[in-house]
């Protein structure tokens, strides 16, 4: 069976280490959050000027104006700070974010990236996806294997618009895991959900893939 989205985000977790500051985008991203290890201390950014953001409220909780950048209402932490957007795009920019774990409508074999546009329908842009697939040191998509009509989403050249060239680290999808060593790399495999076979998974994917070990 395929991993489900609280079982990508949980899978996306287990790559943040101590210390590490975060960013997390709108969708399945967020749930990541909700998988961070006891005792693993992590700094979340969001683009819209918050450092250390916490965890999403109780109905008693709620604060309209305590918000993430996908608008959803979250809760402050003792150590959260406030800047200024430019600030915030500054730390992107600047390199100073250590991950950001994207959602993805495509990932080409190469590591490029589509995430933000569906031809034929109302798009309020990319929002700061461009700045943080540029700036981040690494980049982590999560996203589901294939579209609603079945068609495959990780494939050899994306066929939406593109958000980056050559950006994507990692890709976890509700059917495996896929690593690049480095940006001049293809893919590799290194995991499968319970359930998948490797013939499954060769027929449901277009791009080119190595194989390591998998569990």
């Amino acid at each position: 069976m395929p991993w489900t989205r609280d079982q990508v985000a949980a899978r996306a977790a287990r790559e943040l280490d101590d210390g590490f500051c975060v960013n997390l985008g709108v969708g399945m991203p967020t749930l990541v959050a909700n998988h961070i290890e006891p005792g693993v201390d992590i700094t979340l950014q969001s683009e819209n000027g918050m450092l250390g953001l916490g965890p999403f409220p109780t109905e008693a909780q709620i604060d309209p104006d305590i918000i993430n950048a996908g608008k959803q209402t979250i809760t402050e932490l003792k150590r959260t700070s406030y800047v200024s957007s430019a600030d915030s795009f500054g730390m992107i920019r600047g390199g100073h974010v250590d991950m950001s774990i994207l959602g993805g409508m495509e990932v080409s074999e190469r590591g490029d990236l589509a995430n933000w546009m569906v031809p034929g329908r109302v798009v309020k842009g990319p929002g700061g996806a461009m700045d943080l697939v540029a700036g981040v040191r690494r980049i982590i998509v999560v996203m589901e294997h294939v579209a609603k009509d079945g068609s495959p989403k990780f494939r050899r050249a994306c066929t939406l618009p593109l958000t980056g060239m050559n950006v994507v680290d990692m890709l976890i999808t509700d059917y495996a895991v896929f690593k690049r060593r480095s940006r001049a790399t293809f893919f590799s495999l290194v995991e499968m959900a319970p359930g998948i076979s490797a013939e499954f998974l060769r027929a449901q994917t277009e791009a080119y893939y190595e194989i390591e070990a998998v569990p």
